[in-house]
């Protein structure tokens, strides 16, 4: 199959009011070229949509019915998203018609991981037939729900496109490995030939955005200021670091609820920052521990590169040099959005997207839906 434009949609369980949006030019084996890329902010009733329907979802738990909001925010949240699609064809130039296909990852409001008593759970909201119908392009989506369906965690779901981007820029040797940081961390190492692993290492921005919040001041460590001026909890931090999933063998995946703000309680505003970013580095440093061989360098995606106070505690709390993916030529705000146009084009060929050694799937498995 020749390189065709796909466009990846991706809204992080951070909810910080955008939704990404990225071209991108693929077979979904390599990258041939990025295109356009935006931020596209929803209006601030869907986010308030998307909270109360985060919060709602924590309730039911997977538990009876769903909660009736999800179908409000499903449709609210699907129309934005294909208004943004449309948005970013116009800016780049093109026509719906020159698009093959579009990559909706749709919001995260509840995942569970599998554990040996039951299957996971896993839940996007994300309406890709009526997407489709919006835009007129076909749409893939519901990326996780086979996967888990058949015994995988659901994530992440990223390894291939790392796999892709590594192999742009020639790093083949493992010794180089891929840190995505959204409301999770997840990382991903391949040895440059068939053994490819990703797992989620713990959380990221998500205790620390929310721990900002939860006192009134922001809705994030805005350039990592607060954790700068703070002074880590040092016998704290060793204790968090005991924690038994840190340690524990992949595959493994995280709701960004599993670790919660409430870690830093009793702290002040910036001890408590600089805690929870000690926390969310040191995590990392045991994650790599744990892989086939421990990388020399990180290229660091999402948005949690943004954030000083986290790269300059990557060094000495994970033991590794950590890069930002601008550095190799990336788009670190892009790459998640891009991640599921890649993933997309696999879906249309009938490729695999997960794998045993990324989210523990039996086999390498199919998934996502095809809305066409």
């Amino acid at each position: 199959m020749d390189p065709i434009w796909a466009i990846g949609l991706m809204t992080g369980t951070v909810l910080d009011g955008n939704i990404d949006v990225a071209l991108l030019r693929t077979d979904g084996e390599n990258v041939e070229r990025f295109g356009a890329y935006t931020l596209a902010p929803y209006p601030q009733s869907i986010r308030t949509l998307l909270e109360e329907s985060l919060a709602q979802a924590r309730k039911w738990n997977f538990e009876g019915p769903e909660p009736t909001i999800f179908a409000e925010a499903e449709d609210a949240l699907t129309r934005a998203q294909s208004a943004a699609v449309l948005d970013l064809i116009k800016q780049a130039g093109l026509s719906p018609d020159d698009i093959g296909i579009i990559g909706f990852h749709g919001q995260s409001v509840l995942h569970r991981a599998p554990k040996p008593e039951r299957i996971g759970a896993t839940r996007q909201l994300g309406d890709g037939a009526l997407m489709h119908e919006l835009t007129g392009i076909k749409v893939a989506y519901d990326f996780r729900s086979a996967d888990v369906r058949a015994g995988g965690q659901g994530a992440p779901l990223a390894a291939l496109y790392h796999q892709a981007l590594l192999r742009m820029i020639d790093a083949t040797d493992g010794k180089t490995a891929v840190l995505n940081l959204g409301g999770v961390a997840n990382v991903t190492w391949w040895d440059g030939a068939d053994h490819l692993v990703a797992f989620d290492a713990g959380p990221a921005n998500a205790p620390i955005n929310d721990f900002v919040k939860g006192l009134g001041l922001g809705d994030m460590d805005a350039d990592g200021q607060m954790a700068l001026r703070g002074t880590v909890d040092e016998a704290r931090l060793e204790t968090l670091l005991t924690h038994p999933y840190l340690t524990a063998p992949y595959p493994k995946s995280l709701d960004r609820f599993d670790f919660l703000s409430t870690m830093a309680d009793g702290l002040g505003a910036e001890d408590g920052a600089a805690t929870l970013t000690g926390f969310t580095t040191g995590a990392v440093g045991k994650a790599l521990d744990l892989l086939p061989q421990r990388p020399e360098r990180l290229i660091v995606c999402g948005g949690g590169r943004h954030n000083p106070a986290i790269m300059a505690m990557l060094g000495p709390r994970a033991g590794v040099e950590a890069i930002p993916a601008e550095a190799v030529g990336w788009r670190g705000d892009a790459t998640e959005a891009e991640c599921f146009a890649f993933l997309a084009v696999r879906v249309l060929r009938g490729l695999p997207i997960s794998f045993p050694t990324t989210t523990g799937a039996p086999h390498p498995l199919t998934g996502g839906i095809l809305a066409a």
